[in-house]
């Protein structure tokens, strides 16, 4: 018996051994399994809700005005072809108590007619001030150091929102003598900060029935449903439904400094866009080729060769022999070739990624001009998956 208890208290700590090391081993694994199943469970390329949607009647309202610049240098408005801006003047004039005699034709050199333009954003209060550019109407040649006199800034519904007054920062420069002209940036137009005071608000309805309106950049119903399904899980099932692509509808709570953290947190919630539609955008005054990450391209052959058409044209004088008594003639000679170049089939791989959509493409050779030709006939073909639009 003395000879077997040890053994048995051997045996008796090694299980106890074996069972922590046991739990450590199911420990680790089930932590293991935890972070990949965090891992799993974020959103793939998440953005915020804020930056796929905005708030319906959360929105810029714009404004303009007409107005006069006054101390230039020498750069206004040639008012002999301009009348208006001697008219606006002398409204002014008569505004502030100063009557001209009739018939008298006012030579400025200083006063230039321009248009006031600025935005109103949204929640601005009376008493704050915006920014405003100022462009020239007439034919001023520079509105460098110029000042902007009061001018009102109206909506689209006729009143007047602000009041536009300030020195003009004209961002270009410029000098001319001689007949020769030298010139950086524009110089007939430029901004005033701060330039305008606003006078009247635009109210911005939030929610004041109960419900919020969230209206996506871009309509998708991919992308609208999962919105829906984001806010639900982090608001309760039945906060938001999609109305359509674009416009989703939340429930809102009925007090305003409630309404206001609600949509904070609304903002935050993280999207996962679905995926965009293949596109291939094209502008045919510049040649430019733009496409998204979604283009696919199938095994198709191209053919491609490009022509060209040389003029050349050398001048070629005719002189009569001295007794002949005729005169030297001047004539032209033109010679045109037109040159092809090869067009041997090339074949471009289907593709799966846009890495390898550029590289199939760019074994064509051709230059962005003949890239557009034959991404339309990719497009024909069916060659193209991807939708091609052309600006």
């Amino acid at each position: 018996m003395m000879q077997t208890l040890p053994t048995s208290f051997t045996s008796l700590a090694s299980l106890k051994r074996r069972s922590r090391k046991m739990q450590v081993g199911v420990t680790s694994g089930l932590r293991l399994c935890l972070l990949l199943a965090a891992f799993i469970a974020l959103p793939s390329q998440a953005e915020r809700l804020k930056d796929l949607a905005s708030i319906q009647g959360v929105r810029d309202n714009p404004l303009i005005g007409y107005g006069l610049i006054v101390g230039l240098d020498g750069s206004g408005d040639q008012t002999m072809q301009t009348p208006f801006t001697t008219q606006s003047l002398n409204n002014m004039l008569s505004q502030l108590g100063v009557t001209m005699p009739p018939g008298v034709n006012m030579q400025l050199k200083n006063v230039a007619a321009v248009m006031v333009t600025a935005t109103l954003p949204p929640f601005v209060r009376p008493g704050q001030t915006i920014d405003v550019t100022v462009s020239s109407l007439g034919n001023a040649k520079s509105l460098r150091g110029g000042t902007l006199l009061m001018t009102p800034l109206k909506g689209s519904d006729g009143q007047v929102y602000a009041l536009a007054q300030g020195n003009m920062v004209v961002g270009g420069a410029g000098a001319s003598a001689n007949g020769s002209k030298v010139q950086i940036n524009q110089l007939s137009s430029g901004r005033i900060p701060a330039g305008a005071i606003v006078e009247r608000a635009v109210d911005s309805p939030l929610g004041g029935d109960g419900t919020l309106m969230l209206e996506l950049n871009t309509s998708d119903f991919g992308t609208a449903q999962k919105a829906v399904d984001a806010i639900n899980r982090d608001f309760g099932p039945g906060t938001a439904h999609a109305l359509d692509a674009r416009v989703i509808e939340v429930s809102a709570p009925a007090r305003p400094e409630e309404r206001v953290a609600f949509l904070a947190r609304i903002e935050n919630v993280d999207v996962a866009p679905a995926q965009a539609v293949a596109k291939v955008v094209i502008n045919a005054r510049t040649g430019s080729v733009v496409m998204n990450q979604a283009v696919r391209l199938n095994d198709c052959a191209v053919a491609h060769g490009n022509l060209s058409v040389v003029i050349n044209s050398n001048p070629v004088i005719s002189q009569p022999n001295p007794l002949a008594g005729g005169s030297t003639v001047a004539t032209q000679s033109s010679q045109i070739a037109v040159n092809q170049g090869g067009g041997a089939l090339q074949v471009v791989r289907g593709s799966a990624s846009l890495a390898d959509v550029i590289k199939g493409l760019n074994t064509l050779g051709a230059n962005p001009q003949d890239l557009v030709s034959i991404l339309q006939a990719m497009k024909a073909v069916g060659a193209l998956r991807a939708e091609l639009e052309i600006i």
